[in-house]
């Protein structure tokens, strides 16, 4: 029985995915392989996950939400992490992150439309010397204010 919706998947993925037919507890690795190969976890290939491994779709959903390492969604090209450890909570890391979701328009875990940004949150950067603190991709911006946010978000659009 094929998914109407498995048509739009690529050839070489579902080659992958029928590898992982004969593996016993093979769920986990079958979609860290998918994420690998799309960059988060399109419903139509948890789907066809589902329909190789003969299990409920319910408990490929149930796995891909338990663990933080998933994305159901894809990411943007440029991800903001804002701090959300002590340090950064107490020098106003709270205000930062409204002012981020704000200027871009979505909130923490979304994409923007165009799937330029993504805000992602995160208990601690490490940075606490400079709270409060956001990174976007691999660079650290510290001691951020909301005019600093501004000119950060602004210098990359």
């Amino acid at each position: 029985m094929t998914n109407r919706n498995s048509n739009h998947l690529d050839i070489k993925f579902k080659k992958m995915m029928e590898d992982y037919k004969e593996h016993k507890g093979s769920l986990i690795p079958a979609l860290q392989t998918t994420q690998e190969v799309y960059g988060y976890l399109p419903k139509e290939a948890m789907e066809y996950i589902s329909q190789v491994l003969e299990i409920p779709f319910s408990e490929v959903f149930g796995v891909a939400t338990f663990y933080a390492q998933f994305r159901l969604q894809p990411r943007g090209k440029h991800v903001i992490k804002v701090c959300s450890g002590t340090a950064c909570h107490v020098r106003g890391g709270p205000h930062i992150l409204k002012e981020v979701e704000k200027q871009l328009h979505i909130k923490s875990g979304e994409t923007t439309n165009d799937n330029k940004f993504s805000i992602e949150p995160v208990a601690c950067l490490g940075a606490c010397g400079l709270a409060p603190v956001m990174m976007i991709d691999e660079e650290t911006f510290g001691r951020l204010t909301k005019e600093r946010v501004h000119q950060i978000l602004d210098s990359i659009e």
